[in-house]
């Protein structure tokens, strides 16, 4: 994913913005997560990427994201699995999140890739690795956090719960696990669209955009959340030659790991 990097910036698109953040947590801003809008369930997803540069090629992904209610530690939390699926083995990539129900706090992430496995440990002050998951590529990590951070793994499910309203802007502070510090990264809601579904039925959604430059290239990022149920419908990115579109698939579309299972 790629996002807007504002670096701190009280301001994003030519104007103020509203700074993301979780109950209680000195500087990490005012605005809540709605958590109530989170869905339960099999959530699946159609990605294909495209590069016009080369001609009569493409690369695809099947996403499945898998929300649960769960209890860690006597505390309210959300459980999010993911399965990444290509067109190759070595695509494959499967993740388990915990953050807590209240406000969407990240505590735990787990991530096996290429056979591999990177656990952490959460928290408002540091992000380390799991000493107690077998494997653990990432053991030994340790960052120390200036302020709470949101995981970045789990971006689409963020912005399912902003409090999405015409012309409104957005700074998270994001984390990516593993990787360099966190980032401040911006988005504004541009307008709506009624959008066509894959099931034929037409949905209202706010159309949030995300943009910024990468050394010499520009490139934008478009969701389109619904505005009943707040649900994360498509996405469409733009960075130079590079084409990128994720799409819901409808509730009833089988579950394919069953053909992997048993």
């Amino acid at each position: 994913m790629l996002l807007a990097l504002v670096a701190g910036s009280s301001r994003a698109f030519g104007q103020p913005v509203d700074t993301v953040g979780f109950a209680g947590a000195p500087g990490s801003g005012k605005v809540r997560l709605s958590t109530a809008w989170l869905r339960p369930g099999l959530h699946q997803y159609m990605i294909y990427m495209h590069d016009s540069s080369q001609k009569r090629t493409m690369t695809y992904w099947y996403w499945l994201r898998q929300i649960e209610k769960s209890e860690v530690n006597g505390e309210s939390c959300f459980r999010i699995s993911q399965h990444w699926l290509g067109q190759d083995s070595a695509f494959y990539r499967e993740s388990l999140s915990i953050n807590r129900a209240e406000d969407f706090s990240p505590l735990y992430y787990k991530a096996v890739k290429n056979g591999k496995t990177y656990a952490y440990r959460w928290s408002d002050k540091a992000v380390t690795g799991d000493d107690t998951a077998a494997g653990n590529m990432a053991k030994d990590f340790s960052l120390s956090l200036e302020r709470p951070g949101f995981n970045w793994e789990l971006d689409m499910e963020t912005f399912e719960m902003l409090p999405l309203a015409e012309g409104r802007s957005f700074v998270f502070n994001f984390y990516d696990a593993g990787l360099q510090p966190p980032m401040y990264v911006a988005c504004k809601v541009v307008g709506s669209e009624v959008l066509p579904m894959l099931d034929g039925a037409q949905t209202d959604c706010w159309k949030l955009v995300s943009e910024g430059q990468v050394k010499e290239t520009h490139y934008t990022e478009t969701y389109w959340i619904s505005k009943k149920g707040h649900v994360f419908i498509k996405e469409e990115d733009h960075f130079g030659s590079m084409f990128r579109l994720k799409m819901l698939m409808p509730e009833n579309t089988p579950d394919p790991l069953h053909n992997f299972r048993g």
